[in-house]
């Protein structure tokens, strides 16, 4: 039976890899100003999407830090997250909008993502931003989450997430990246982790714990060293057993 899925990247942060990206992905995520990115790096990224390949346009905004690229935790209050974050999604859908192509979903980046995973006045602030946009976007979340919770109580679309490149704990957050193994970087590794995920849904952790996930959408880090080698490896892989990228 052939499978379908949908792979995500980070994309708009400075790599200047999009040209080898693009073409292999379904969905990318942008980065809109809070981490890295301005208006000229999302128009650059946008064209390229909207005009050559029909990969979904996502807003990925952050804490507003680009000089730790939005991956530690800013203590701002929930008024002051949720002007940056609805600002910086309405940066990329100005730019969207200006090029005549549609957005179609929410990622957060980094530590916002991480810290909404398990904390419910984080993640009351992105749902609220959430509601206050007059789109139908998704909101890609990790599953089991506080904020899938959310989301769901208040009827926000969400789209399960899993990361093909992180390793796990067992309570499903992602392994610090200050430690030895957090990031997956052996094309091998990464296609047993992934499979696994879509196949029997379970992740084996980094303790070797098999826990419970769900997902329908993967994410390769865009900034990763190696990403076009990683996502074409596993593509490829992912074909020889009927899943498809859609």
């Amino acid at each position: 039976m052939i499978q379908t899925i949908d792979i995500n990247v980070d994309v708009g942060e400075g790599v200047n890899n999009e040209l080898q990206i693009m073409p292999l992905i379904s969905s990318c995520n942008i980065a809109c100003g809070g981490h890295a990115g301005d208006v000229e790096t999302m128009r650059t990224v946008v064209k390229l999407v909207a005009k050559k390949h029909s990969v979904k346009i996502g807003a990925h905004p952050s804490f507003p830090d680009k000089v730790h690229f939005g991956r530690s935790v800013l203590e701002m209050s929930c008024a002051a997250l949720f002007t940056s974050i609805k600002g910086q999604i309405k940066s990329l859908m100005n730019v969207v909008r200006s090029e005549h192509a549609a957005l179609h979903h929410v990622k957060p980046h980094g530590a916002l993502y991480n810290r909404a995973a398990v904390d419910e006045d984080t993640a009351k602030v992105i749902v609220e931003v959430m509601k206050s946009i007059a789109l139908p976007l998704e909101l890609y979340v990790p599953y089991g989450s506080v904020i899938a919770e959310l989301a769901i109580q208040e009827n926000i679309p969400i789209v399960y997430e899993a990361f093909a490149d992180r390793n796990y704990n067992e309570d499903l957050t992602l392994v610090s990246r200050t430690e030895k193994h957090a990031v997956i970087s052996n094309a091998t590794e990464m296609f047993n982790h992934v499979i696994k995920m879509i196949r029997q849904q379970k992740v084996t952790t980094i303790d070797g714990v098999e826990v419970g996930i769900k997902a329908t959408t993967f994410c390769i880090h865009g900034d990763n060293p190696k990403a076009v080698h990683l996502i074409k490896n596993l593509i490829r892989n992912l074909e020889h057993v009927y899943i498809n990228i859609q």
